[in-house]
């Protein structure tokens, strides 16, 4: 037997808790996706990172143009 699903899904406001290095965000249908989450302490840090010294005034960064959907 099969199934043919069609879709259609408008987000107008999308609000994320948290991401992490192995995040999956899904919209829609794909069967079943089995989550696994693993985060590790590779660099065996004891505390948070000290703060940045240098303060980037102007431009943040060079900004890449995004193709407009069509």
């Amino acid at each position: 037997m099969n199934f043919y699903i069609q879709q259609t899904i408008s987000i107008h406001q999308l609000k994320i808790g948290s991401l992490t290095n192995s995040s999956v965000l899904q919209i829609g249908t794909t069967g079943k996706v089995q989550p696994l989450a693993t985060l590790s302490n590779t660099g065996q840090f004891t505390q948070p990172a000290p703060e940045a010294k240098i303060n980037i005034q102007g431009e943040e960064g060079p900004f890449v143009p995004l193709q407009s959907p069509v």
